[in-house]
Order: C-alpha cells, then structure tokens, then sequence
C-alpha cells in the first residue's frame, strides 16, 4: 500500500493522509515529488492540498482512508528549499502548514487550475505526425508545406507559421487530424546587465565591497545609512554583480507605493527583465510574475512582504529595504515577519541578506551586538548634501488654525517664496477624528468598536477606521437633537481645504489612502514632484517610507505629540523611526533643509533625544533599556489571542488555558493575563490576550507548543483564538 501524506489549507495543525488516484500508475506515483498538487475530498468539500511525502504505512485504519481525486501536477512547482523554508515558518509560527504551503502559491494554483507556462504559442508534430514520411499530403500542398517546416523544426511560433503563409484554418485541420499539437516555445532570457551607476563614495564602496566579498555565501548585512546617504545606490552594485553571475535577485520593500518607484529606477538601470508581486496587481499580473521567477526569466523581483516566498530557483541576494517598517509583519491570518522569513531563507539558500535602514528595529541592533549580523554604516548624505536641522515648535498658548501655528504658516511661505518645495506630516486621515455635540456632550462612536468615528466631510460620512463600518454625517445631535454638533482634532481633509485657502496659487497634493487610490497615482505624483517646481505636499505615513523628493526644504510635523504618549513599550523606538524617517526627506539635495516639529512638549525627554541625538544613538540607549528591563530584544514575547461575541467567554478560555499550562511551562516564562486587547471591542467582537514572556527563544517555543496543545484540546465555542509570536502590537 502507498500513502500521499498532504498538508491541507485549513486551521488544523495536522497533516492528513489518503489513497493515491485509483487512475494513477505505479510508475507515476513513483515519480511524485513533494509539493505536488493533489485535489481531495475533504469533509463535504474538495480541497487541493500539497504533497509531502509518499509512505508506506499509515497509523490511519485501512478502511477510513480516503482516495485522492486527482494529482494535479507531474513535478512540484516549489522547489525542496522553498518547502523546507515553509515547513520551518509553519513550526515556528505555529501555524498550520497547509495554509503556509498555500502561501508559496498564486491564487491561479491555490484554487487547482492547471499551471500555465510562460513563453510563445507554438506547435509541434505528435506521436503519429513524425510518423509520416517526407512529401506526406502533397493532394494539400498548405497541410504539406505546414508539416514539411514543422518536419525541419522540433517546434515553431504559431505566428512564424503565419509569416509563412500557414493560416489558424490549416494548422486546426492538422490538429483534427492527430498530426500537431500546441506547445509553449520558451523565451530564451539573456543575462541581466547594468548601465554605469553614479560614483561611490568611501562609504559606499567599503559597504559593497564587504558584501560582495560573501555572494555566494549566507551572511546577513545590516546596512544602516542615515537618510539620503545613497542606499539604493549601494544595492544597484550588489546586484549588478548578481547578474553578471547568472543570478537572480529579490528586493522586498514595505509597501505598494514605493514598488512603482523602486521599479523605474532599476528599469532605468538595468537592461534586465524585472518583475513587481504585491497585492495591488490584477490576478493575471500576479501569476505572470510569479511564473517568471520560477522559470528563471525575470532577473529581478521586487515586491511586499508576500513575496519573501517567490520561486526564484537561481537566488543570488536578498534585500530587505526599510527593515524596521512594521509592514514587514503580516497581522492576520498567517502572521510571519518577512524580514526574519529573508534571513531564514538566505541562510537555506546559501546567499547573503542586507537588511537596509536608516533607522534599523532595536532587534537587529541587537543582532549586531550579539555578532549575528555584521555591521556596515553610511553616516554622510551621497553627493556631499547635508543633513537638515531640526526644531520645535513650542505651541503652547499659540492660536491655531486647523492645527496650524503662525510660525509654522511663516516658514511654509518663506520656502515657497524662495522656490522650494514644502512637506508637512500628519498621520491623521479625514476631515477631523472626532464629532460631538457642543450642547450635550455626546460623541460619535462606532457600534462595533471601541473606537471614535472618524469625519470625513466630502464624502458626507463617519467612518470606523478599524472595522470600516459607515454612517451618514448628521447635521444635528442624534441624542438631544440640537444643532451643536461641532468637529474636534484636524485630519488630512481639513488641512488640505485651509491651505488651500492660505495659498491659493500654489499646488498642494494630499498623500493618504483616500487620495491615493488610482493605479499609478503614487507613480504619477512623485514624477510631478521630481519636476520641482515649489509646491506643498500633505499626507500621512505614506510619505515617510523611502521617498526621494529632491526639491524638499521644509519638513514639519504639524501634531509631533500624536506619537508622543504610548501605551506599548515600542513606542518610543517607533517615534523616533517615525519623526526621523519624515525628517529625513528635507534637504536631500543642494541646501540642507529644515525639520520643524509643532509640540505642546517641546521639553518631552523623547523629543528632546530625536532633536538633539542621531538616531543610531537615541536608538542604543532606548535598546539598554530594554536590556534591563528584559524585554523584546532581550526576551523574547508571544501572546494567544481570543475573538469572542461574549465578553466573558474569550477570557474564560484563557483562563482556562493558563491553569492547564501553569506547571507545564518551562521556568525561564513568564504569563501575564488573561487581559483585555488594547481596543477589547473590535468589529463586534470582544478580544483578550494571555501574553508570555520567555527569556529564551527555546523557552518562547516550547511555550508556545504548550499552550497552542491546550488550546486545540478545549472546546472553542463561539470564538476564534490565534497565537502571535514575536508581535509588534
């Protein structure tokens, strides 16, 4: 007997094991490799599910198994590796390994459609078409002269055969006949090559030289270069060398709307085929470029975090660009950081990884001072531009107007009078966070979340920002039905409609996600910008994450206390990231630009570090910290999670869970809780936490196996609980 053991798509951390096809051969399912798609009953459904071994014996009884429909594939689309590095994700992030396999796939093979390979429409003689002798169907002389090129030819274009006068009716004629058969001709793919770069400076060329030195080899590389200090420039090198080697490269970054610029500035570089993965591409797009790295033709992948698990085959590098950006940890469903999945899989396929920042995480400064990484600085801005100066503004007993103060107002119109280009950050989209009445206090809060409604004016609505419920915008109080209902807070909206007003005649641009929504917006705007012609630029986080904006001499933060006050103890190393990353698009070229931060607490110990420290040491201190206290990076932190319609219910399993657990965790863990989430209502579901605290990895995973046991084995009624590990939030 033989038995196919798959890994299913589906929340049970199991494998499951079934009978081979009744139609499949003995020869066939020899040949099997693991990572094949074989479609299965499961339950009342059937599921593709992916190989991972054929057996000879099961613990299963004879008569319970099950045979598979149907094997889908003749080889495994994902090589060895690839399944090695989804097999270590799925243990260590304790997840069910089906949905991790799944993860590796294009929704176009999730959902058990046959695999379509790249390249140009051909055709071929069959079996019995080479069968034929020379001068076979002269009563035909189109069908004659067909097989006669197809007889001089392994394979032909379908529209080289048109070239030559063989037209679609001729070639269906020789199909009907059992002659030809259509196949895909492969297109052959050159080396990559790159055009010359700009010239290095003595930073630069050390930090290439150190890397290049392990190509060919797994090394992890912390590239921390202060903003402008040419980074990308330093990856351009890296991987022209790549190419010059046959090798493929793969450059994730954080979000969509860098992947356009990043794209144009290697396609102007490279004379190599490039492709993009991110959630924002059409179905097909997706799977075209996803083929393409598997086959080898594409050169170059750039994308999102999802892509960490593209099928490059001929792997050479791996960048990591903004490696501290949050972006980089999945949320959801499969949470999995896809910076450390990089470092995984550069270590499995024997290549080097550069982690790239200006304002690295503490845990890869951490991974620097333990001697896990190697350390390489860029401290100078490229081509001798300066780093811009910084300054708060200290608002107290100010007016202001939609959030603006008059020395704020000021130094925007003294930039654009000199010709200069203006941003101005507010992570804050909308009209105003908050509506409430004037006359009796009341608020408007979301019924699903505890949560505020957020303004937004022009499209009439109060909208959740958490569970995207909307309402319509009231005119009058829905308690008292007065007519006081007023805005407080400035959001995006309202900035936009007062500068307008302010300036009248000079362009403004709104960055946020109302905004940006078109394909190739981002795209279009930063080609407006880089015209730099003076102008303002407004939005939120978008605008901090690797932009180049070159005509840029004033950068403010028109609310810095928004980041100020946190309840997480990640909090103060992520202002800092944060204020320095929007800071870091002053001056980027010519005269050194100016940071303006507007603060009710321009004497804040946190504000004062950003102000007066360079990050690389506001950052060590903030990680000495955390060392002494034995936080995450020097501990390591999971938390177990429960979605429940009952308040009481969620805490009750977690409960639950603790007192089975208490006495099985390892001594070097700690649990905190059951407690309520941060936001304990959310979408209408009530969230608790149990959070553990190890003082090891080893410690985190055995306790994070302990206490995933007992969660599968209570019965879980009404709620869904995830465990997190590593968490961010």
């Amino acid at each position: 007997m033989s038995i196919l053991r798959l890994a299913i798509p589906s929340p049970l951390r199991i494998s499951f094991d079934y009978l081979p096809p009744a139609a499949l051969s003995s020869t066939e399912l020899a040949s099997l490799q693991p990572g094949c798609r074989v479609r299965v009953p499961f339950g009342r459904r059937e599921m593709v599910g992916y190989l991972l071994a054929v057996l000879a014996e099961t613990d299963i009884q004879a008569n319970k198994l099950k045979p598979a429909i149907e094997v889908l594939d003749s080889v495994s689309f994902i090589s060895p590796l690839m399944l090695q590095l989804c097999q270590w994700a799925a243990t260590y992030y304790h997840h069910p390994l089906g949905e991790v396999i799944a993860a590796a796939f294009p929704a176009h093979l999730r959902q058990g459609k046959a695999h379509k390979p790249l390249g140009t429409a051909g055709w071929r003689l069959n079996g019995r078409g080479k069968g034929l002798p020379e001068g076979a169907l002269n009563r035909s002389p189109k069908q004659a002269r067909a097989l006669s090129l197809l007889q001089r030819e392994q394979s032909i274009a379908a529209t080289t055969l048109s070239k030559e006068g063989i037209s679609a009716a001729v070639l269906r004629t020789l199909l009907e006949k059992n002659l030809i058969e259509r196949c895909t001709l492969k297109t052959h793919t050159a080396k990559g090559q790159s055009n010359p770069g700009l010239n290095l400076n003595d930073e630069q060329s050390a930090a290439v030289a150190a890397i290049q030195a392990t190509l060919g080899g797994f090394h992890c590389h912390l590239l921390e270069g202060v903003t402008g200090s040419g980074k990308t420039e330093v990856y351009l090198r890296l991987i022209a060398r790549c190419l010059e080697e046959g090798k493929q490269v793969l450059v994730l970054v954080p979000e969509i709307g860098l992947t356009p610029q990043t794209l144009d500035r290697f396609q102007a570089r490279f004379q190599a085929n490039i492709v993009s993965l991110h959630s924002g591409l059409a179905e097909g797009e997706r799977y075209r470029a996803w083929e393409a790295a598997r086959e080898g033709s594409a050169h170059i992948v750039i994308g999102t975090r999802s892509s960490i698990f593209a099928p490059l085959n001929r792997l050479g590098l791996i960048i990591v660009d903004e490696e501290h950006d949050n972006s980089y940890k999945q949320q959801d469903g499969f949470r999995y950081s896809a910076r450390d999945i990089a470092v995984k899989r550069a270590h499995l396929e024997g290549c080097p990884v550069v982690l790239g920042s200006a304002t690295p995480s503490l845990e890869s400064i951490h991974n620097v001072n333990t001697g896990r990484y190697r350390h390489l600085q860029l401290q100078q801005r490229a081509g001798g531009a300066q780093l811009p100066t910084m300054a708060a503004l200290d608002i107290r007993r100010q007016p202001l107007t939609a959030g603006f103060s008059s020395m704020l107002l000021a130094a925007i119109a003294d930039t654009l009078q000199q010709g200069k280009q203006v941003l101005l950050f507010l992570n804050r989209r909308g009209y105003a966070p908050t509506l409430l009445c004037h006359d009796c206090g009341w608020l408007a809060q979301c019924r699903n979340c505890d949560a505020r409604l957020t303004v937004h004016r022009r499209r009439g609505i109060l909208r959740c920002h958490h569970c995207c419920a909307s309402v319509a915008l009231p005119t009058r109080c829905p308690d008292c039905h007065g007519p006081g209902v007023m805005t407080a807070g400035v959001g995006t909206e309202q900035a936009e409609d007062f500068l307008r007003l302010q300036y009248p005649d000079k362009p403004l641009y709104r960055v946020d996600s109302d905004s940006m929504r078109g394909k190739g917006s981002m795209q279009a705007l930063v080609a407006e910008l880089n015209k730099s012609k003076p102008c303002i630029l407004l939005g939120t986080q978008m605008l901090t994450k690797g932009h180049h904006f070159p005509a840029v001499a004033l950068v403010a933060v028109i609310d810095a206390d928004a980041a100020l006050f946190s309840a997480d103890f990640r909090g103060e190393e992520r202002m800092a990231q944060l204020l320095t990353q929007v800071a870091g698009r002053a001056g980027r070229e010519g005269d050194p630009g100016q940071v303006l931060l507007q603060t009710h607490y321009p004497d804040h110990p946190t504000l004062q570090a950003v102000l007066t420290q360079p990050y690389s040491v506001h950052a060590r201190a903030i990680l000495a910290q955390r060392l002494e206290l034995q936080l995450p990076p020097a501990s390591s932190m999971l938390i177990l999670r429960t979605d429940a319609a009952d308040q009481q219910n969620g805490e009750q399993f977690l409960h639950e869970i603790r007192n089975q657990t208490r006495n099985a965790l390892p001594p070097e863990a700690t649990l905190i809780g059951p407690l309520p989430s941060p936001m304990q209502r959310r979408a209408g579901k009530f969230r608790n936490q149990l959070l553990l605290i190890a003082a090891n990895r080893q410690a985190a995973q055995a306790s994070a196996s302990t206490l995933v046991s007992a969660a599968e084995k209570l019965p879980a009624r009404r709620l869904n609980w995830t465990i997190d590990i590593d968490p961010l939030e």
